[in-house]
């Protein structure tokens, strides 16, 4: 079983950056994947970023490959998403999902633990 709790969203204006973090508590070890999913008012959640846990693997969705970058601290339990360049069209709400899987899920169904979620707001 995984926790996940989401902080760092906000408001900021396009081309400002933001950091999330995702504390990630529970059974970390095997083939745990993390990722960050965000929702935008009446449309379908979307697969930002993935990571594997222990194999620093990652997979970015399209519409933010070369912004934004998802990272993790062992250390500290907790997964960073650095979101640079950033634009209207990424305002929504940002949700931190975890699975067990030897690959990492680009769709919603492939996670079964979902944190609360985080508001990032971006004004153009």
């Amino acid at each position: 079983q995984v926790q996940l709790v989401e902080s760092g969203g906000g408001l900021v204006q396009a081309g400002d950056s933001l950091r999330l973090s995702c504390v990630v508590s529970g059974r970390t070890f095997g083939s745990v994947v993390v990722a960050w999913f965000r929702r935008a008012p009446g449309k379908e959640r979307e697969f930002v970023a993935g990571i594997r846990w222990n194999v620093e693997n990652t997979y970015y969705g399209d519409s933010v490959k070369g912004r934004f970058t998802i990272s993790r601290d062992k250390s500290k339990n907790t997964l960073y998403l650095q979101m640079n360049s950033l634009k209207p069209d990424d305002t929504g709400l940002y949700h931190c999902a975890a699975d067990y899987r030897n690959s990492i899920p680009t769709v919603r169904t492939g996670y079964y633990y979902w944190g609360q979620g985080t508001q990032v707001t971006v004004s153009s």
